[in-house]
């Protein structure tokens, strides 16, 4: 099988080469370090780049930009895959509202580039897109909540599971990222639908793992470890810290692409998140790091809350494991948050040892 996957240096992308390299697969990886100019050093994912040329057998990279439509279907022409993984992004809420036009160019018209040329190229490959639940904009936060001493949680019991794919996902305040994200999205779904093509919408909740390069307006629960290990301080928005993320490790997100690859259902959309067993609070948090870690994390406390941020958001996993019984979490919170830390610590010893 001959795989395509976009952002092939980041979170997601890098978990999927690595494990459809290991299964024998063609996989070819693009990936423009375009997080380097979203985030700064800091967000550069070139030291992933090279460890996964180091590590994959039948790995090829190039440096392309998802936005050049030639190059795209240069590409397409000559390889015509049988599965392409969509995971490139501008990722962070915040950072839109500094570059919207880079943000829509990326999220959604690089989305239908990759969407058109799989059409016209390869129209029986499946096509996973990454999606967000800031698709739903602010329209959780209406559903009913109680606060409780370290987290905010849904009052009706018939909320529990958390958020379904029948929230609306208009009439609400996005954020620019969610809005661009969503428009990729919609035409995803259009393109499964419309043209009957293998396409899947996975609406992710906190994807997280070592593999992400992490900074302060995305991955917020690697960054949480790092600015434990290093000294450096973090900032809570709003909400008292009580705000609630349930958070997938990378293994997971990429298994249940592989379920979908292997009986796609076009144009279908399903919520992807750690689900209630791995949801957490900010407060809850950095209480889990500073006890895993030993330190005391640094941070402070802002009044005003990120525009268009979720109080509490807890993916309901229902529809997809339905449709996919032989699906699960393997990979706990705190389990997550104790490779997380190990793997910190690998990279910066000194900084540990303080």
């Amino acid at each position: 099988m001959k795989v395509l996957v976009t952002g092939s240096s980041g979170l997601i992308g890098s978990e999927a080469v690595e494990h459809f390299d290991r299964q024998g697969h063609d996989v070819f990886g693009i990936d423009n370090n375009m997080r380097h100019v979203f985030f700064g050093a800091a967000g550069d994912t070139l030291w992933n780049l090279e460890r996964l040329k180091n590590q994959c057998k039948r790995f090829t990279h190039a440096a392309l930009d998802i936005r050049d439509r030639g190059a795209i279907d240069e590409l397409f022409a000559r390889k015509r895959f049988d599965l392409i993984v969509h995971c490139a992004a501008q990722p962070s809420h915040d950072k839109a509202r500094e570059i919207p036009l880079l943000d829509f160019e990326v999220n959604a018209l690089g989305t239908v580039n990759l969407l058109e040329m799989t059409r016209q190229h390869c129209p029986e490959a499946v096509f996973v897109f990454l999606s967000t639940n800031k698709v739903y904009g602010d329209a959780p936060n209406e559903i009913p909540m109680r606060e409780m001493e370290t987290r905010y949680d849904y009052a009706r019991p018939e909320d529990r599971d958390g958020v379904d794919e029948t929230c609306r996902i208009d009439r609400t305040l996005h954020s620019l990222f969610g809005a661009s994200k969503a428009a990729a999205d919609i035409v995803a779904q259009e393109y499964g639908r419309y043209f009957n093509m293998n396409v899947g919408i996975f609406r992710g909740g906190c994807l997280t793992g070592p593999s992400h390069s992490a900074v302060e307006m995305h991955g917020f629960l690697s960054y949480l470890v790092k600015v434990a290990l290093t000294g450096v301080r973090y900032t809570v928005f709003g909400y008292k810290g009580k705000q609630v993320r349930d958070n997938i490790h990378s293994h997971d997100v990429v298994h249940a692409i592989e379920e979908f690859a292997a009986n796609p259902r076009p144009g279908e959309v399903y919520n992807l998140g750690g689900g209630r067993e791995n949801s957490v609070s900010m407060l809850e948090a950095i209480g889990r790091i500073e006890q895993l870690t030993g330190r005391k994390l640094d941070w402070r406390y802002v009044e005003e809350a990120r525009k268009g941020d979720h109080i509490c958001y807890i993916s309901n996993l229902r529809k997809f494991q339905t449709h996919y019984p032989k699906w699960k979490i393997t990979r706990s919170l705190d389990a997550i948050l104790e490779e997380m830390v190990a793997s910190q610590r690998a990279q910066q010893p000194l900084s540990a040892a303080k």
